[in-house]
This record gives C-alpha cells, structure tokens and sequence, in this order.
C-alpha cells in the first residue's frame, strides 16, 4: 500500500512540496493554522507566485489525492509527516525562532500513529532535531524523525522538488531511510545522488550550502570596490576568474547582494548556534559577508547621491524591481525595497515598479509609490534604478524609454543590462564595479 503524506505548514516550502508528492502518486494533506489560505490552497489556488506550481496544484487538488485542512486530526492516518513551517529570525538577536518547529512536531506527535516517520525540512539550528527526536520518543516511543532538508530555489522550486541535484538525508536507522527511499524512489531511478547523514550533518548541509553560496557572492561584490577604487571592471574580473574550474562563473555577478527569506537570516542563526556551541572564531568571517552584503546597497545611494544631489529632496527616482530575485514574489529582506525605502527616507519621491510583487511591496512599505507599468514608473524621473533583472527589464528599449524621463541616467544595481546599447542611446550608465 503507498505511503499517506502530510505536509505541515504550507507555505513557499510546504504548498510546493504537497503538490510534487502528490503528483508522484501519494496521497496528501496539507496542513496549516491558517484557515484562510488553506481554503485558498484547497481551491487550487496558491497565495504567492512560483512559476508552474499553480498549474500543478490545481491538477493534484482536481486529481484527489491533494486536500488541504486546518485541522491536525485529519492527519492521523499518514505514514510520513513533513515538518515545511518557516523558522525566521528572532526579532532581538540573530538566532532561528523555532516556535512553529517545536509546536508543528508537539502537534503531530500527538496524532501520529503508531511508526510514523516525522522529517524535518525546516531549516534549523544544529541540534535541533536531536532535541526534537528526544522529545517524540517521550511524546510515543513509536515515533521515528529523520532530517531532509529543502535546497528550493524560488523560481524553480518545482524543478528542484521534483529533480533535484541531490538528496540528503538524516536518519538513526535504514528502517528511516527505506521509507524516504520509497518517497524519493522516482528520484533515485534518475540516479539522483543521495547522501546519507547522521542528524547533525544533514541540519548543517543547509546552512553550509547558503554560507558558501552568500560567500561567493559577497566576495565578488568586495571585488567591485576594489575595481571602482581601481578602475577596473569587475564584469571582465568575474569572467576571466570563472573560467577556473576551481571557482566557476556562477553566482559571479556584482550587484546590490542577495536577499529574501533564507540566506541572510540562515547565516545569522548559524552565526549564532555557532557561538552557543563554543565555535564563534570559525564563522566569524560570516559577519563581514554579511556587512559586504549590506553595504553594497549604500553603494548604490551613493551613486545617486553623485549623479543627482547630496540633497535627495524632491528628487524623482524610478525603481525598476522590488522583489528579492527575479521570478518571485518575495520582498522579504529585499535589497531593492531597501534602497528604496532609504532613498525616498532621504525626501526623494520614489516610485517602483515590478511584474510580480507590486501587492507584497506596498503591503510592506506602504510610504512609496507604485506604477503599474515601466512607462509610469520612469515618466519625469532624474535617475532610473535597475535593482531586480527580470527579463522585460533587459528588454527595455533605451531610446524609446529615454523619451519619458527628465535626465537619461540609469544605474544597473545587477550588472545586467546591455551597457553598450544603453550608452548609445544616449544614457549616462553606473553600474557597481564599473568605471
């Protein structure tokens, strides 16, 4: 008999995992405290943007073997239960708040039937799931957990569920392990690597990856100071050293740094376990990746500041991007709402523009100002921010554009527009680590 799936907490994570387990052939519910966005979701609609998975939730709810409750009870009869909550930030320090962890597995705990497999996919301080395993055993000794944690990229967050580039998985036993085989068997078939762990490692693989990964980065971001102290151009920096097989050409584009609701609060909660567990000294380099991250969006104001006034008042300023990455919806920590935010604080008349996250945006910063098209956007600005690369942004046509705004001056935050074509059509160009 297949295995029945719960999925607790569903959003980004949890809504995407549902969809794909069932679309494997498993039976799912998904499970949150939310009635509203469970009758969303029940509906076949999903409340953010992911390209492919509302086609995909619709067909597995419209299949049956995708329902959606409020109610924990009505997981009862799974086999697997997937901890999907979010574990943001504490709001006065630098550690992961486990609340919705913690209080997903008491739930299920309480409800699961006798060799139920609890897995976390939450991502969460080291130690977490030791502690947590402790204490399903004491809730029923019949409970098992294992670890697998998610490596979604938005954007392609049904591409990576449903094909990832690796599987990795935390277990105590093969009888843990033989049931997540089961799950991922379509997976294996396609000889996806799968690496088995202990509980520990498979929590630190995560915060590993994104360390490494805000590492690159902010290392090519600290490279672009050094080219514009220099005068270089970190563009052809970026190509030449990404040519190495060593470093490769990936994730080597200067620009205003990353964002969203994983990387930068991942590694301050790992900055923080870290020194709970007495190795402070070995991330300690985190704290200038992230301190590279941020000033990389002063470095835009600056820009600004050169091209129009020290004095920003009444400036006219087009931002072009709102989310924290192309493909999305998400405005967590974006580092494009944030220049905004500070540019308009320093009096400008800021106004944004974005295909996909309009409604997050003004939801989270209600004082800018909002068009619902690019023409809108820049109509009279003095200076044009390009600050998230969608693809209808590298699209634009500078001579058509040019014809609406009071100075033809753009910043390219991400290094990718065509710088050539924008000069000649008359634009006077900026971009981070370029002269």
């Amino acid at each position: 008999m297949a295995l029945k799936i719960s999925v607790i907490g569903t959003g980004y994570l949890g809504a995407t995992h549902a969809a794909c387990m069932s679309s494997l052939g498993f039976d799912v519910i998904g499970i949150d405290v939310d009635p509203a966005k469970v009758a969303t979701l029940a509906r076949g609609e999903i409340p953010f943007y992911e390209p492919g998975l509302d086609t995909l939730l619709k067909e597995q709810v419209s299949s049956g073997r995708l329902t959606f409750s409020s109610q924990i009870q009505d997981a009862s009869d799974c086999d697997v239960h997937f901890i999907c909550v979010g574990t943001p930030q504490v709001k006065d320090g630098l550690a992961a708040d486990l609340t919705y962890v913690n209080s997903s597995v008491e739930a299920v705990g309480a409800i699961a039937k006798n060799g139920s497999l609890v897995v976390g996919k939450s991502t969460v301080p080291v130690g977490t799931a030791a502690r947590l395993q402790s204490r399903l055993q004491e809730i029923n000794p019949q409970l098992d957990l294992a670890w697998n944690p998610e490596f979604l990229r938005e954007g392609f967050a049904v591409e990576d569920t449903l094909h990832p580039n690796r599987l990795v998985v935390g277990v105590t036993n093969d009888r843990a392990e033989s049931i997540l085989k089961e799950i991922y068997a379509s997976n294996l078939a396609e000889n996806t690597p799968w690496v088995r762990a202990d509980l520990p490692t498979a929590e630190l693989v995560k915060v590993a990856a994104n360390s490494f990964l805000a590492t690159k980065i902010s290392f090519i971001n600290a490279m672009a100071e050094i080219c514009e102290a220099a005068g270089g151009d970190v563009t052809v920096l970026a190509k030449a050293i990404g040519y190495d097989p060593r470093i490769g050409s990936r994730f080597l584009q200067a620009g205003i740094g990353f964002g969203g609701g994983c990387l930068p609060k991942d590694i301050r909660a790992f900055m923080a376990r870290a020194e709970e567990l007495g190795a402070k000294q070995a991330v300690e380099f985190l704290r200038e990746i992230d301190a590279i991250n941020l000033r990389a969006r002063q470095r835009v104001i600056e820009l600004v500041r050169r091209d129009l006034s020290e004095d920003l008042r009444g400036k006219k300023v087009a931002v072009l991007g709102a989310a924290f990455k192309p493909d999305s919806d998400d405005v967590r920590d974006s580092p494009a709402l944030d220049i905004a935010v500070q540019i308009q604080a320093a009096g400008a008349l800021v106004t944004v523009h974005d295909p996909k996250a309009m409604t997050n945006a003004e939801k989270r910063f209600p004082v800018l100002n909002f068009a619902s098209s690019i023409e809108d956007c820049v109509r009279d600005a003095e200076i044009v921010l390009h600050l998230t690369e969608w693809k209808i942004y590298r699209e634009i046509d500078p001579v058509a554009i040019k014809e609406l705004v009071s100075q033809a001056i753009i910043i390219d935050g991400r290094n990718a527009l065509d710088r050539e074509k924008w000069l000649a059509a008359g634009w006077k160009f900026r971009a981070l680590g370029r002269s």
